[in-house]
């Protein structure tokens, strides 16, 4: 079998003339037992911001430094060798940027045997091999440490993780083998499966010590020192490093495959089997259970290989750059300098959504907070669970008692809108209806200063309709968030034709005070998200208002990969929502979009659908099949039309929205998809998807995207 170091990687050399380079220093430290230690140090030569990265050429240089330090273990120079990082940081993994230029499968697998190479000489080097986590270790980061011998921790670390999954890869550079061998495959698929598609879920430094990914943890005041000491303990005999999972107590024969079966419904149930790269690390995992080192190293070369070059990962880096780089710099958003500062803010609204705001605004803005209602019994009950969900975080450790005493003493509550006087920035959270939040804003509009500003959550009306009343209109913004408030990272702030630069200012400047993404809209009908959700579940209901069985539309609509169905969906945000969201877009695009009087017959039942253990819907309940027998046809349609009918649909849709200035860009109706509505990576949103379906090319004659976000394989 060819070995790695047989392998020329020289065609690598140059896939990225700009890679920032994260040098190894080396340098010798004498222990106290009077062994030699080589310590390597990654350091790419910037500050904590820009963490080291591991590109082509910052692994040929570390493949060096470790086969200079291997001829000195063989000189009797060297006795131990460890590997760390600069300040707070040990690798945040691959460089992706390098990975997305690859041009070819044969490149491609080249970056998989390189880390292979590199990483892999920790593990054959002669002597121990100990890898000193001191801060973020993500990816190949954490591989790093994979490939030593023993393992420290640094108790500040920030994070560490194996993400590749949640960016449609797998773990390539001895993830996929070392650890289910080193913790067992049970803790194995929750580092590298369930962990990445949980919002790509971090550990901390003790969850890794717990799970026996890490071997000691000391505190960052004196962790290398520590380290050091440990590893000389180790060295001597002094120090024994037991393992729950040592390999031959780690059970294979029934375990394992039970564990493996166990994770494939999961996987199977939650996200249905458009996503390639889970299952692919599913199979890798698998694998590990039994062979060498080495022919789990090269199953992984070939899976990576394959996954780099694929649609998923070229949608799924497109979609990252979206969230990391676009999402942080919104399109269109003024100057931060005019925002107006913020020091009270009101909640028109003491229910379960106001609730949600006030706690968000309070935690996170750390400013009085003051809600109203119809009637004190409202108020008090409003400020009440408020103050019960800051004692929930309390008890959760995730906020001390001295601050939640102090949260809960600047959350208040009041039937008397001269309170809000002194209120800068004022939202409500009442019912869905014109005439309703008109009513509210101009009794709050009497109150408040001249430039308070007033923001709408309505999800689909028209901001300008509201606030077609107000004194003051240049003041009004749509602020529209997402439910559940304190998880969904997005706010669609709506510009009025009168919203003014400080208003707008003001709403990006909150909305990222609140830890939200912000991206700008149009005053459009459903903006963004709901507009393009409501073209989704009206095509749904068409197909079943035809005749066509709830279970077969919700498999109809398997194939755009998304979070649920449609109907799990529809149940999720409530059928009265669901249905005015219908109405409203079928009156303002009759043509577009479809609606059908019965969805508000079946809004009234307390349950429509019948699902699943794993919440996937199976059908109408009897009560719903009996509301809607009347209503239903008798022309059940065939799956491919389904998916082909929400495709061109969508298309149609969002090149609309393009030509009217919904949004700057087509970006931005991904971003809004992604982080209003969970839309997956893989689809990079939507409209790379689309493109490479030809749905886009079906509408308009033509791409979304120039070229079309495509893998190198396609």
């Amino acid at each position: 079998m060819t070995t790695y170091d047989d392998i020329d990687f020289s065609a690598l050399e140059h896939l990225s003339d700009d890679e920032v380079i994260t040098r190894t220093l080396v340098r010798d430290v004498t222990l106290a037992s009077g062994a030699v230690l080589a310590l390597l140090t990654l350091d790419n030569g910037r500050d904590h911001t820009r963490p080291n990265t591991l590109g082509p050429r910052t692994l040929l240089a570390l493949g060096g430094a470790l086969d200079r330090v291997r001829e000195r273990v063989a000189a009797g120079e060297v006795q131990a060798v460890g590997i760390t990082g600069k300040q707070y940081i040990l690798a945040a993994g691959a460089d992706l940027s390098d990975i997305t230029k690859v041009s070819s499968r044969a490149n491609a697998k080249l970056i998989a045997q390189l880390g292979h190479r590199v990483l892999g000489t920790l593990a054959d080097l002669g002597v121990p091999s100990f890898a000193f986590v001191n801060g973020l270790a993500l990816g190949g980061g954490l591989e790093i440490a994979l490939n030593a011998a023993y393992r420290t921790v640094d108790a500040s670390a920030a994070a560490l993780a194996l993400p590749e999954v949640f960016l449609g890869l797998i773990p390539g550079w001895g993830g996929a083998y070392l650890l289910p061998n080193l913790i067992g495959i049970e803790n194995a698929l929750e580092v590298v499966i369930s962990n990445p598609l949980k919002q790509n879920r971090m550990l901390k430094p003790q969850q890794a010590l717990d799970l026996g990914i890490m071997d000691a943890q000391f505190p960052a005041a004196t962790f290398l020192e520590d380290s050091l000491r440990w590893a000389d303990g180790v060295l001597t005999g002094r120090t024994k490093v037991g393992r729950r999972n040592e390999p031959g107590k780690i059970e294979r024969m029934t375990t394992w495959p039970v564990a493996i079966k166990m994770a494939r419904g999961m996987l199977e149930s939650k996200i249905g089997t458009v996503p390639r790269s889970p299952y692919v690390a599913l199979d890798l995992l698998d694998q590990a259970r039994s062979g060498t080192r080495q022919e789990g190293f090269a199953r992984e070369d070939d899976a990576l290989a394959d996954l780099v070059v694929g649609d998923q990962f070229a949608a799924s880096m497109y979609a990252f750059d979206l969230v990391q780089k676009r999402a942080k710099r919104p399109v269109g958003a003024p100057d931060k300098d005019l925002a107006k500062k913020v020091t009270k803010v009101g909640v028109i609204g003491a229910g379960l959504m106001a609730g949600q705001f006030a706690l968000l605004f309070v935690r996170k803005l750390q400013v009085p907070v003051l809600i109203t209602d119809l009637d004190q019994e409202r108020v008090d009950r409003g400020v009440a669970h408020i103050h019960d969900e800051i004692g929930k975080l309390e008890a959760k450790g995730r906020v001390d008692a001295d601050t939640a005493n102090r949260l809960r003493a600047l959350v208040t509550g009041t039937t008397d809108r001269t309170a809000f006087a002194d209120c800068d920035f004022v939202i409500e959270a009442v019912f869905e209806e014109v005439g309703v939040k008109q009513t509210v804003f101009a009794q709050i509009e009497q109150v408040v200063a001249d430039d308070a500003i007033l923001a709408t959550n309505t999800s689909s009306l028209s901001v300008a309709e509201i606030g077609a009343n107000l004194a003051h209109p240049e003041r009004l913004v749509g602020f529209h968030f997402f439910n559940p408030v304190a998880v969904m990272p997005l706010i669609e702030i709506v510009r009025t034709a009168h919203t003014d630069p400080a208003a707008l200012s003001t709403a990006f400047v909150v909305a990222r005070g609140l830890g939200k993404n912000a991206v700008l809209t149009a005053d459009a009908p459903g903006f963004v998200v709901n507009r393009l959700l409501a073209k989704v579940m009206g095509e749904a209901a068409r197909a079943v208002y035809e005749g066509t069985p709830v279970a077969d539309v919700e498999a109809a609509f398997a194939p755009l990969g998304l979070p649920m169905g449609p109907f799990q969906l529809i149940d999720l945000v409530g059928w009265k929502v669901a249905a005015h969201v219908q109405d409203t877009m079928a009156a303002a695009f009759p043509d577009r979009f479809y609606a059908n009087e019965n969805f508000h017959a079946l809004a009234e039942l307390t349950e429509v659908v019948e699902k699943d253990k794993s919440g996937r819907v199976r059908g109408f309940t009897k009560a719903a099949q009996k509301a809607a027998s009347t209503a239903i046809g008798d022309a059940p349609v065939a799956a491919s039309t389904i998916l082909q009918r929400v495709q061109d649909g969508l298309s149609q849709e969002i090149r609309i929205m393009l030509d009217d200035g919904v949004v700057p860009a087509v970006e931005d109706i991904d971003l809004c998809l992604i982080l209003g509505a969970g839309w997956p990576f893989i689809d990079g949103g939507a409209t790379p998807y689309l493109d490479r379906e030809g749905a886009s090319e079906r509408v308009f004659g033509d791409t979304f995207h120039h070229p079309p976000v495509r893998g190198v394989g396609s």
